[in-house]
């Protein structure tokens, strides 16, 4: 799976370590920054280009990453197409891709462990959205609602 991958300071070293695994699991990893550890960086300059390759189609699936994951989430929902939570159990991430079709995860690097983390993305990207009309009907409504107030 094509899997985009971002975070800031914060999310900095959990980033890399999930890239790692990722990588070693045979999934082609793109990494949208940081790239180097920047204790004033901001999380909007990464997180909004992987969002926005995912909403492309130039990444399946994304994981945004920053001190608690909520700063990610925020900004990831910003843009259009874009389905993204702040995740921090097993269930939820899986049940966010089958009921909502979530294609970003948001993670708190400063909130969860390694061992979590990976859980939580190997749910996350091994769920499949179940697209029965209950779920297409909410996501349609969603999907309104990103074309402007109405």
């Amino acid at each position: 799976m094509r899997i985009g991958i971002a975070a800031d300071h914060a999310g900095f070293a959990l980033k890399n370590e999930l890239a790692g695994l990722l990588t070693g699991e045979g999934h082609e990893v793109r990494d949208f920054g940081a790239l180097r550890l920047d204790p004033d960086d901001d999380y909007p300059d990464y997180v909004v280009p992987l969002a926005r390759a995912v909403a492309l189609g130039e990444v399946e699936r994304g994981i945004a990453i920053c001190g608690s994951g909520v700063g990610a989430s925020v900004a990831a929902n910003k843009i259009p197409r874009i389905r993204a939570a702040l995740i921090g159990d097993v269930y939820s991430s899986g049940q966010g891709v089958e009921d909502d079709d979530m294609n970003v995860i948001c993670l708190g690097g400063r909130v969860i462990g390694l061992d979590l983390a990976r859980d939580l993305v190997r749910a996350f990207l091994s769920a499949r959205f179940r697209g029965e009309d209950r779920f297409r009907r909410r996501l349609a409504k969603i999907t309104e609602l990103e074309k402007g107030d109405k």
